[in-house]
């Protein structure tokens, strides 16, 4: 298989070659802890009179056949094996834990070596060696030995992480920070690892089940260590500017970036199909089309032609009143996703982001998030992340209501939705919904580029449609003059649902454009549509540039106001497995151009829902403050009575 432009093969005969250095430090070495603490070893309870016998004893000379009860003898061998308990015999689990760091250690050995040779840093070592190194070249040779560390602590956690994620079960172990971070050179950096590695196992393995969750653990806690320093360390442009792959484990390392196994989750949720959700046209008819719209996703080239191209929803805010059908919004998109995904082979990862991610401890709740985050948007599966009741999960900046937690995962939201390192490949998409957006803080809830209004049922037909929906089929009432779910036709629902915004539907905006429509005349022109935003943002200061870009972006869709074939999700080989080039050609052939009726629906559509959001948002406050006067009169009325 050929590789793509961006990557660099690390060869099997490249990693290999390390594989007697890692087992080396698997069975043993000396490490006194500089930063680390020594942690107490969870007991391992044995059954009395049975003997733990010794599965494998090294001899290699100049291993430590210490004891691991000092704290500086580390032989994670004997350590891990020592988790069985009282079996002689090496268990399936331990073995792959063994194979697995034994893998990681050589792959990350073999990137660290790279970088040598791509730097200076090899013959600065041969120089150093030899004593012989210029004065003038020790700080460049400790910068690159420190960024050499860096790479192969970044590596060596990646890959772990990786190549031990199929062992993963349901137990989560927190291992909490890791601390024993050296980058004096790459391999006393290994040492420190596998030492903390050593001690976390000790206190926290107790069974085969912890083993791995605690390996993984400690290894997702060490890329971020690593990663953080890395964002200010020197030297370290040959690594990050270009990508690698490891074939046999279909591995990719790009950069201190995590790389997941392309596993996708198992769903347990109850699939709604497109005619069970009644009403909400617009909503229905954007999540259909985002759901195929996913699935042009390159695997190959990691870029979706959409996202190229522009039209892609990466982030959308659905906002309704209870009971008017965003859970079920939820279920048919999921469901539409994840069968096109079983056609065609693709993994397809979904995830809630739910109130049980808010902790009490710092920095957890920000973690909770993170890990939301990096598992949708994992370039290896397609991704949908839904975000249920954001109101009650992300704090409002300056609510003295909002916990320390909710405000984390604010943070967290809106560095992941349009941070300076975002990037939108077009294989995921996020869905924030809620019963009161105006209660979302302003900025986060800008971020949502699209907007699904969910109104759930409106007419008649639609509430004739839910009825007999919901009834099921255990009755023999008559359906009368009625063609069930006609009106749930969504070309000619949604037709009708985008005229209406020819002019806006709140008092407020409507206000605003026929003021603005009546000065200047119709609006036809960029010029007079820039008037008319302007005079949105007098009326309201939260409409900045942002509310700008979300607008062209959902003109942007409506340019491709086409759904892509059901035969091409159906029959893979039409489309789904064509190559990049080729799926953006047949797009680009389906593509509408953009016309001023677009461009004024779309302004409206988004400025309609920024407006009732305003508008609620402050009538909330106003009924808070009015409250809080009433109770404080009343206060004083009391405080009077009883002095009197």
């Amino acid at each position: 298989m050929s590789l793509p432009a961006d990557q660099m093969e690390l060869t099997e005969e490249e990693i290999r070659a390390h594989y007697d250095a890692a087992g080396g430090m698997l069975e043993g070495f000396d490490h006194a802890p500089r930063i680390g603490k020594a942690r107490a070893e969870a007991p391992v309870e044995r059954s009395p009179g049975v003997a733990r016998w010794r599965r494998f004893r090294s001899t290699t000379p100049g291993l430590v056949t210490r004891s691991t009860a000092r704290p500086e003898g580390v032989r994670l061998v004997d350590r891990i094996e020592a988790v069985g308990g009282d079996d002689p015999l090496v268990s399936p689990v331990e073995a792959s834990v063994l194979h697995g760091l034994r893998r990681a250690l050589a792959i990350a050995l073999a990137m660290g070596e790279g970088y040598a040779q791509q730097t200076e840093l090899a013959e600065l070592k041969k120089e150093n060696l030899a004593g012989s190194l210029p004065r003038d070249k020790s700080v460049a040779f400790s910068e690159l030995l420190a960024a050499e560390s860096l790479i192969v602590l970044s590596v060596f956690a990646n890959a772990t992480a990786f190549l031990l994620a199929g062992q993963a079960g349901e137990v989560s172990v927190e291992v909490g920070g890791v601390e024993e971070v050296l980058t004096d050179n790459a391999l006393l950096a290994l040492h420190g690892a596998l030492w903390e590695l050593d001690q976390s196992i000790a206190t926290h393995a107790e069974d085969e089940g912890r083993l791995v969750a605690t390996v993984l653990a400690h290894a997702e806690a060490l890329m971020e260590r690593v990663s953080l320093r890395a964002q200010t360390a020197p030297r370290l442009a040959p690594f990050t500017g270009a990508n690698y792959r490891v074939e046999a484990d279909d591995f990719t390392i790009a950069g201190f970036t995590a790389s997941r196994r392309a596993r996708g989750s198992t769903l347990t949720m109850q699939f709604k199909k497109p005619h069970q959700v009644v009403g909400n046209h617009i909503a229905k008819y954007q999540a259909m089309k985002l759901a195929k719209m996913l699935m042009a996703y390159d695997f190959e080239r990691k870029l979706n032609p959409f996202a190229e191209l522009g039209g892609f929803i990466f982030t959308f805010m659905g906002d309704g009143m209870p009971g008017t059908g965003k859970t079920t919004l939820i279920q048919m998109m999921a469901g539409l996703i994840h069968g096109y995904c079983e056609v065609a082979g693709y993994p397809f990862r979904y995830q809630n982001l739910s109130t049980e991610s808010i902790d009490s401890y710092q920095g957890k709740s920000a973690q909770n998030a993170k890990a939301f985050i990096n598992n949708v948007v994992d370039p290896n599966v397609i991704g949908f992340g839904t975000i249920d009741d954001i109101d009650q999960l992300a704090g409002k900046r300056g609510d003295r209501q909002s916990s320390a937690g909710q405000l984390e995962i604010t943070a967290v939201l809106m560095e992941s939705f349009a941070g300076a390192n975002t990037v939108v490949r077009g294989n995921c998409t996020f869905g924030m919904f809620s019963n009161y957006p105006e209660n979302v803080d302003d900025a986060l809830r800008q971020r949502a580029g699209a907007r699904f209004l969910v109104d759930g049922p409106k007419t008649r037909d639609d509430y004739i449609d839910i009825l007999a929906l919901l009834m099921g089929k255990n009755h023999d009432i008559p359906l009368g003059d009625h063609a069930l779910y006609e009106a749930q036709e969504i070309k000619k629902a949604v037709a009708a649902s985008f005229e209406s915004h020819s002019k806006p539907h709140e008092d407020g905006l409507l206000t605003v454009y026929e003021r603005v429509s009546g000065d200047i005349g119709t609006l036809d022109t960029i010029a007079k549509l820039g008037t008319y935003l302007k005079g949105i943002q007098e009326a309201d200061p939260r409409f900045t540039g942002r509310a700008i870009k979300n607008i062209t972006d959902a003109v942007k869709v409506r340019a491709m106001d086409f759904e892509l074939p059901d035969e091409w999700m159906e029959e893979p080989d039409l489309f789904l497995f064509k190559s990049y080039d080729e799926k953006k050609g047949m797009i680009e052939e389906l593509r509408q151009p953009i016309t001023i009726e677009m461009v004024i629906q779309e302004i409206n559509r988004y400025a309609d829902s920024e407006f009732r959001y305003a508008d609620k948002s402050d009538e909330v406050a106003i009924e808070k403050m009015v409250r809080e006067f009433g109770i404080t009169e009343e206060a004083k009325r009391r405080y009077v009575e009883s002095k009197g």
